[in-house]
């Protein structure tokens, strides 16, 4: 990295910070810390849902994938887009038309106090696992890169995302969550044409990558497993806590759809841009290692300083899911343990104070995770498999018991742990066992389990559990007694809240911060424009488009709030 790099990123973490700071103006509640007063855009709420969904994985693992494979690695990520537009069409306006002000309000009240403990705890223990291994794997990334320790790079980029978190509450996450749209589109763009432009010929290109790279499908991502992640995700952005918690911000239930179609909109036509630097150096270098392929790629074409926008950028899809994680949990302890059991007459100053005193515990608790899974050897493979069999058995009762008065705690904790038994002793009861030896009766079902991994996955992570919420709503004859609560809730506010009201006054806040930002980034390359003269002419071709927008958007704010 060059000085201007290091200049590039520091200017951006400073944004980061400012952008926090003139949110914490904004959070004077409970509400404000972590439903941002239910006043989101719903494109800003869009935006964020997607870039939560971003971590150091969409280049490591995606890019290593697209590398390797081909365009397998955006059918899968095109699976994400089908699994949110289907939970904007069902559920994303029934979850905002509840009235709550955080996800496992909603679990308490549908589930009693057990169920929000049982699924609050397991919750937070599946996503403190998830999310260390995201940030140490952005972490050992970066020190690639940068002269620093692994375990201070932890610590460092921790702090930030916790410091910031802290500060602005959801409006910062909300915003922070905006810029890193900004800046990983502008690079990803920048790499792409770059790269576009090294090719001599298509057909050059076809004859240098697999015969198979085209396809949607490859070795153990075949359609099982396409179908299989669909659903994974769609009751993932349906029930877990930071995607509910971008549906209950917007002022009503038609944003909280509209916001849920954006994230499912750019899911099914971003995934091929986003992939197209490991996707197109295949095509020109061979045989590097595939994880690093994407920065590879980068790497090769970026002129100095704008690399600095790439880590950046790399920094950001992991922080964006970090920040969006920790302020939800930080919300639920604040909201449903805090303030329901603890200190129920506590004053709005003083539950936005616990709120932040929260968000520093949780985040240290998830910096010192990160520091240690290195020293668990391999277990950030055993970490992200556990995660994979415990998604849809823990969302899938939570999302059901939004529509049926049928499934109650008892059936919540026997589909949780029915599915995640079977599949953690089919993972790890005969993969690799050294007790299954060659000859023994079970050792073609542990080679089948073996090479088929994938399938086995979805197969008892997916399949089965909705299997037993079908078989349970079926033969159950009885609602569940708390049931009747949410069918209440959802009967008594759904014209209340079926249309955000008229007179909702025009808040300049999230499109001051995109505008501020563009026009930011834009003045940024041009003067990288002016400093070099490598790529000079791509540099000020990027600098003015991006000023051009923002000169746009400022004028259009202009007249929107004379208009009002």
């Amino acid at each position: 990295m060059t000085t201007p790099d290091y200049l590039t990123l520091f200017l951006y973490l400073v944004g980061l910070f400012v952008i926090s700071t003139v949110s914490a103006k904004r959070t004077t509640s409970q509400q404000d810390m972590f439903a941002a007063g239910r006043s989101s855009p719903w494109w800003a709420a869009g935006l964020s849902g997607f870039m939560t969904m971003f971590s150091a994985a969409t280049f490591v693992v995606w890019g290593g994938i697209a590398y390797e494979y081909g365009f397998v690695a955006v059918a899968i990520n095109t699976c994400y887009g089908i699994a949110a537009l289907a939970i904007g069409y069902f559920a994303a306006a029934r979850w905002n038309r509840l009235n709550i002000s955080t996800p496992a309000e909603f679990v308490r009240l549908r589930f009693g106090k057990t169920g929000l403990h049982f699924f609050t705890w397991i919750m937070l223990f599946k996503r403190i696992l998830g999310v260390s291994v995201s940030l140490y794997a952005l972490s050992k990334l970066l020190v690639a890169l940068m002269p620093l320790d692994l375990n201070w790079a932890i610590i460092l980029f921790g702090s930030i995302i916790i410091l910031y978190t802290m500060q602005g509450g959801l409006w910062a996450v909300l915003m922070t969550d905006v810029l890193q749209f900004i800046v990983l589109t502008v690079v990803v763009f920048m790499v792409a044409v770059l790269m576009i432009s090294r090719i001599d010929s298509a057909s050059d290109f076809i004859a240098a990558v697999p015969e198979s790279f085209f396809s949607p499908t490859a070795d153990k991502y075949g359609w099982f497993f396409l179908c299989g992640w669909v659903t994974i995700h769609f009751f993932m952005i349906g029930a877990e806590w930071a995607f509910v918690q971008r549906f209950l911000a917007v002022r009503s239930p038609s944003d909280a759809r509209k916001s849920a179609y954006l994230f499912g909109v750019l899911y099914l036509v971003t995934p091929l841009f986003w992939l197209l630097p490991p996707l197109l150096y295949r095509g020109q270098v061979e045989g590097v290692d595939k994880e690093q392929a994407y920065i590879l790629a980068a790497q090769s074409v970026l002129p100095p300083g704008v690399l600095g926008l790439m880590i950046a950028a790399m920094f950001s899809a992991t922080a964006s899911m970090v920040s969006s994680q920790l302020n939800v949990f930080a919300g639920v302890l604040t909201n449903d343990f805090f303030k329901a059991m603890v200190q129920p007459n506590a004053s709005e100053r003083t539950l936005v104070f616990v709120g932040r005193v929260f968000t520093v515990v949780l985040g240290i608790l998830l910096v010192a995770t990160a520091i240690i899974v290195p020293q668990l050897g391999g277990a950030e493979k055993l970490i992200v498999t556990i995660n994979n069999l415990l998604v849809v058995p823990l969302y899938a009762p939570t999302l059901w018991g939004l529509f049926s008065r049928k499934i109650g705690i008892r059936d919540m904790v026997i589909v949780i742990l029915t599915s995640f038994t079977i599949g953690a002793v089919l993972r790890f009861g005969f993969v690799g066992n050294p007790w299954i030896a060659e000859g023994d009766a079970l050792y073609a079902f542990a080679n089948f389990l073996a090479d088929n991994t994938k399938n086995v996955e979805v197969l008892v992570g997916v399949l089965l559990p909705v299997a037993m919420l079908f078989a349970i709503e079926w033969l159950k004859k009885t609602d569940d007694v708390a049931g009747g609560v949410v069918t209440r809730m959802l009967s008594e506010s759904s014209e209340l809240f079926s249309e955000q009201p008229a007179t909702t006054p025009f808040d300049p806040f999230p499109i001051q911060m995109v505008m501020t930002s563009v026009l930011f980034i834009g003045g940024w390359m041009f003067l990288l424009g002016l400093w070099q003269e490598q790529s000079r002419a791509v540099l000020m071709i990027f600098a003015f488009i991006l000023l051009f927008l923002g000169g746009a958007l400022r004028v259009w704010l202009v007249r929107r709030l004379s208009a009002a």
